[in-house]
């Protein structure tokens, strides 16, 4: 059977599986683990605190610091409400397109990965191949942000690491960070016709909103000189703000959904640091001189670290080389490189299929795509 015949098999397979954020991924990655051992890879299977998902970590070739981490997300984003053709979870084939959920983003990387340990296996590979698969990319990186600690405590030191997130097989050496949070307000209800005896949990939502507003702008000032991002500066987004239950009823709880994206990680400090000095100093003092048990707390959602470009970098010469590209960019979306290049490795995303298809209905990946994919792993060796 073809390498590219291959992969399509193990695509199917994963497909197979809804991995879907909410859901246990536990079933996908124990069949990638009976999948590497088979193949003479040394496997792991590190589960979260409450034993309903895994991190994969394994690997082929020799023992020691250094090699090359193949790293990919097991987790796919949901399909409730979206209209598609056929099971999302089933893949089609179409004019040199593979349907499914995940197809792209990112089990396509996956199956060529899987695909290729074999060939790894089989050869006398001088320094060792790594294949890391997490969970929970999509919810805030959490699995990689686990795995990269248990790495870090134990000592592993890969020189490289790939993400396989889908480019089009375009070298990308940086992207921008992206923290979510969600900041709920407690205050105390009352009769709208005398706000003074209540605590307004809207109105020090619409408060916080105006401070992070102002925040906004000052990011613009603090873009580096030499930024490789449009806009060039930390973005910042309020996603929503929700509250009250009348009109004429002091409103008693609140909540502000609000992201930023980072260019640099000092913005990520300054802009926790600015918003929480005002919550706490000036919020959250004036709010429990009325009422003692008024507050206000912020749930983190997700925090992933940017990926910084940096003027040297081997995993993106080496993916260069690999693919015949002249050029590196930068990538607007997430990812968990940041995480990676955190461990000190030199870190290069690029994978098969569009960013355009992916969380939508119809999601696809084309077949010229992994058999590109495979040319590059396969010269890796």
């Amino acid at each position: 059977m073809s390498r590219i015949d291959t992969a399509r098999d193990i695509l199917a397979t994963l497909i197979a599986y809804p991995t879907v954020s909410s859901d246990s991924n536990l079933d996908l990655i124990h069949w990638i683990a009976d999948y590497l051992e088979r193949h003479w890879a040394r496997v792991e299977v590190l589960t979260n605190a409450d034993g309903t998902k895994a991190n994969l970590f394994a690997t082929i070739g020799p023992e020691g610091d250094g090699g090359i981490v193949l790293s990919g997300h097991s987790d796919v984003v949901p399909v409730a409400e979206q209209d598609w053709t056929t099971d999302p979870f089933e893949m089609r084939e179409a004019d040199g397109l593979l349907y499914g959920r995940g197809s792209c983003d990112m089990k396509g990387f996956i199956a060529c990965a899987l695909a290729m340990a074999p060939y790894y296996a089989g050869r006398e590979l001088t320094r060792p191949i790594h294949f890391a698969f997490t969970h929970d990319e999509e919810v805030g990186c959490l699995g990689a942000a686990d795995l990269i600690e248990t790495l870090s405590a134990r000592g592993i030191r890969p020189a490289m690491a790939i993400i396989g997130e889908p480019t089009e097989m375009r070298v990308i050496e940086g992207h921008k960070g992206c923290c979510e949070y969600t900041t709920r307000f407690t205050g105390l209800e009352g009769h709208g016709s005398d706000p003074g005896q209540g605590v307004n949990a809207a109105e020090y939502a619409v408060r916080y909103v105006s401070r992070l507003l102002e925040i906004r702008e000052a990011l613009k000032a603090r873009a580096p000189a030499d930024s490789a991002f449009e806009p060039p500066w930390t973005t910042l987004n309020i996603g929503g703000v929700h509250g009250g239950v009348a009109h004429n009823v002091i409103c008693g709880k609140a909540e502000v959904e609000w992201e930023f994206r980072p260019v640099v990680a000092e913005d990520m400090d300054f802009v926790k640091d600015e918003i929480g000095t005002y919550a706490r100093d000036v919020l959250i003092p004036e709010m429990q001189s009325i009422e003692p048990k008024a507050g206000i707390v912020t749930e983190v959602i997700g925090e992933v670290a940017g990926f910084e470009p940096m003027p040297t970098n081997a995993a993106r010469d080496l993916v260069q080389a690999l693919t015949g590209a002249n050029t590196a960019g930068v990538v607007p979306f997430a990812t968990e490189a940041g995480l990676f290049q955190s461990l000190g490795c030199d870190v290069v995303v690029c994978g098969p299929g569009s960013i355009a298809q992916a969380h939508k209905p119809d999601e696809f990946v084309a077949l010229d795509q992994l058999e590109a994919c495979l040319d590059m792993l396969d010269r890796l060796a």
